[in-house]
């Protein structure tokens, strides 16, 4: 996912979108989870039935009980961690590492790593666990396809091209994957049962998409970009329903079911909640305050708790990217208030 760290925020008027960026509902930061150890992060998952948080952080992946907020496990000697995918019917979880290329697959029970799988591939980057085909995704960034595992036996069932790098997955639960396509500024569609791509769909005005949310009910996909959108997209037909503006360094969105609200976290420091209303429209409802660098994100839906991982950063001379602080490593924990 992008690094990208800027501080700016530009807002601006989008056609059947209204923005209440000064109407405060109320979004907080209400704790703040120090984590041990040093280097960069990048995707997080909440187990929400385990209330368990899987972070992602150079080359672990530390687990937090999200009630207690504490470490209760870590799975390391992981290279270039990237993102994490949990199966909890098999009791089973899979990390994606960049740096190796491969798949640690482990047990949520007792932490121990059972197998590594080495993809079809070059520098996986998101997974994704998709109950419906009890498969698992891992979309290789740097080669442009995607490795396709049965999540039961770890064995690679096929590979699938596409026409530019995936950034962020997700399914719809009934045969449908979809995967941003960075450079392509596309959405694709991908069949579980055939493992191949049904559908590319441009969603310009937005560019280089990197995090993807979905709604279920709506049949909604919610796709930030690089260039400061929320891309809102049928899931049906790629049909274009609005455009929203977020903020610098987006890489991140997640969707709420219960809130009907969708959230990015920009890297410049802030969070965008989006509102799906119950005439169809989405609109931006507020812009939280979060801290700099705070730009991937996962939301429990049980709960409704956000967090977001970043540190804090040493000045940055012009044109270089800012260093984190050693031992700054913390979990942003944000709710409506």
């Amino acid at each position: 996912m992008k690094k990208l760290l800027v501080l700016s925020i530009v807002l601006f008027s989008v056609c059947l979108v209204y923005s209440k960026s000064t109407a405060k509902s109320g979004y907080k930061v209400i704790d703040k989870i120090s984590l041990e150890g040093d280097g960069g992060w990048d995707y997080l998952f909440s187990d929400d039935q385990a209330n368990r948080l899987y972070v992602s952080h150079a080359n672990q992946v530390q687990i937090i009980d999200e009630i207690k907020k504490e470490v209760i496990g870590k799975i390391t000697g992981l290279k270039g961690v990237h993102g994490i995918a949990i199966a909890p019917a098999l009791n089973k979880g899979f990390i994606s590492c960049g740096r190796d290329s491969s798949v640690t697959v482990f047990d949520t029970k007792s932490f121990a790593v059972l197998q590594r799988v080495m993809v079809t591939g070059t520098n996986p980057d998101a997974i994704l666990f998709d109950a419906f085909s009890q498969k698992v995704f891992v979309f290789n960034a740097r080669s442009n396809n995607v490795t396709v595992l049965d999540a039961v036996t770890n064995k690679i069932l096929a590979s699938t091209a596409l026409s530019s790098n995936p950034e962020f997955a997700v399914t719809n639960g009934k045969g449908l994957i979809y995967v941003n396509l960075e450079s392509a500024s596309s959405i694709a569609v991908l069949n579980t049962q055939t493992d191949k791509v049904e559908n590319v769909w441009p969603i310009a005005p937005g560019e280089e998409p990197s995090g993807l949310a979905f709604d279920a009910e709506t049949q909604r996909l919610f796709s930030v970009c690089a260039n400061k959108l929320m891309m809102v997209v049928d899931a049906r037909t790629g049909k274009i329903i609005a455009k929203l503006p977020t903020g610098s360094g987006t890489d991140g969105v997640a969707f709420d079911t219960a809130m009907k609200c969708a959230y990015s976290s920009n890297g410049e420091g802030t969070m965008t909640v989006v509102k799906e209303t119950t005439d169809g429209k989405c609109s931006v409802l507020e812009n939280v305050l979060t801290q700099k660098g705070a730009r991937t994100i996962t939301v429990n839906k049980l709960t409704h708790h956000i967090y977001l991982p970043t540190a804090n950063f040493e000045a940055a001379a012009a044109g270089q990217r800012p260093k984190a602080i050693p031992g700054s490593f913390v979990i942003l924990e944000i709710v409506a208030q």
